[in-house]
């Protein structure tokens, strides 16, 4: 399959931990998304129960949304014996159910540890980069549901821009202290006190009435 002609160019989710704050809706989105119903009164009632491609995973003082990195050179597809795992034109590491044997050589194989063997569908799980939104021209479930914009979707380039926009605007903020910032000092001016006039008093009181 012919691939995107540089990385740049390649469709990419950015997660920033920072950001998270371990509301598992991008969990919920996931599962959602891969129900028969697609939408979630009816997910609850299927059977086998729709299963989230996606792991919220507790790292010290951050939460970080664990998902496919969708590797250039895959271990996960290398090593599949049965090809159920492939590349697709956008460059998404895709996993075919029908092909899938469950013999876990992928599971064994990923350096992220990212998909997962489900006993009530007797299969392989993993993140499908939700590539029929991303044809249909819409964001991955995930990103689209994350509430605090821990997770951005774009292409490498756009999203590069959007981090060195954030980072500049909490520079020169003062949010952030790479090193040594310059702000221009505020000079509080002390003011005159001010003095009451007798014309002051009469215009106040010219419109009461003593009698």
């Amino acid at each position: 399959m012919p691939l995107l002609e540089t990385e740049l160019e390649r469709p990419t989710v950015y997660i920033d931990p920072e950001k998270c704050m371990g509301c598992r809706s991008c969990e919920i989105a996931c599962a959602i998304e891969h129900s028969a119903s697609k939408n979630i009164f009816g997910a609850i009632f299927e059977k086998p129960k729709p299963k989230p491609r996606i792991k919220v995973v507790s790292a010290d003082f951050f939460n970080v949304p664990m998902r496919c990195q969708h590797c250039e050179d895959a271990p996960c597809e290398n090593v599949c014996p049965t090809g159920a795992i492939r590349k697709s034109e956008e460059g998404f590491v895709i996993l075919d159910s029908n092909k899938c044997i469950g013999c876990l050589m992928c599971i064994m194989a990923c350096p992220f540890g990212h998909p997962k063997y489900e006993v009530e569908y007797k299969v392989v799980l993993k993140c499908d980069f939700c590539i029929d939104r991303i044809r249909e021209g819409r964001e991955p479930a995930c990103v689209e549901a994350c509430p605090t914009g821990a997770m951005t979707f774009g292409t490498l380039e756009e999203i590069l821009n959007r981090i060195r926009k954030e980072k500049a605007e909490k520079l020169i903020s003062g949010l952030k202290v790479p090193g040594i910032v310059y702000m221009k000092p505020v000079v509080e001016t002390e003011k005159e006190e001010e003095k009451v006039r007798p014309v002051d008093v009469y215009i106040a009181y010219s419109k009461a009435r003593w009698y």
